[in-house]
């Protein structure tokens, strides 16, 4: 019998200084059956750092053709494509020609560094495309804040992130390796 996803409940409040975006969400979260708790938290950080009043969770980890979180337009045009992980070059090539600006949040320690070397000097010529890094200590501290419900603070400024919730407080500076023009 196949597992059903767990519902995560999310109170997100994103103070982004860099953006001067303030707001809070109400996001309801399907965890996929095979989605750790930092693969989760990842998605939720990844949110609050692209937050915006359309951007919207996708079925993600169970569909191929969808990025984990997106952004679309009035007009329903790909404006943001979110991947988490370590895309293949396929992926992160259809992407950019789907979406106006694609970011991949690439995680995972020395698995993560190995993946990005391979892949780019295939990505130079993508204008669109933004990778980060998140460190595997810091995705490992985020998923120690994991609960069926939570309250999560994230706070943004000069590119460092402190995500606060019930459970403690997480710092961490995403390291940005490739950044999109424009």
């Amino acid at each position: 019998m196949a597992q059903n996803a767990t519902i995560y409940k999310v109170d997100l409040s994103v103070s982004d200084m860099d953006r001067h975006y303030y707001e809070s969400h109400k996001l309801t979260v399907a965890k996929h059956p095979s989605e750790t708790d930092e693969r989760l938290m990842v998605r939720l950080l990844a949110f609050a750092l692209n937050a915006h009043e359309q951007l919207e969770m996708t079925k993600g980890i169970s569909t191929d053709d969808e990025p984990d979180i997106w952004q679309k337009s009035l007009s329903n045009e790909l404006e943001l494509w979110v991947t988490l992980g370590l895309p293949s070059e396929k992926l992160v090539r259809q992407s950019c020609g789907k979406a106006d600006r694609v970011v991949v949040y690439a995680y995972g320690g020395r698995t993560a560094e190995m993946w990005w070397d391979k892949l780019k000097t295939s990505t130079t010529r993508f204008d669109n495309l933004q990778v980060s890094n998140l460190s595997e200590d810091s995705t490992s501290a985020l998923a120690a804040l994991a609960s069926r419900a939570m309250k999560l603070q994230v706070n943004i400024q000069d590119g460092e992130v402190m995500v606060s919730a019930d459970a403690g407080m997480v710092y961490l500076t995403p390291v940005e390796w490739k950044s999109a023009l424009g």
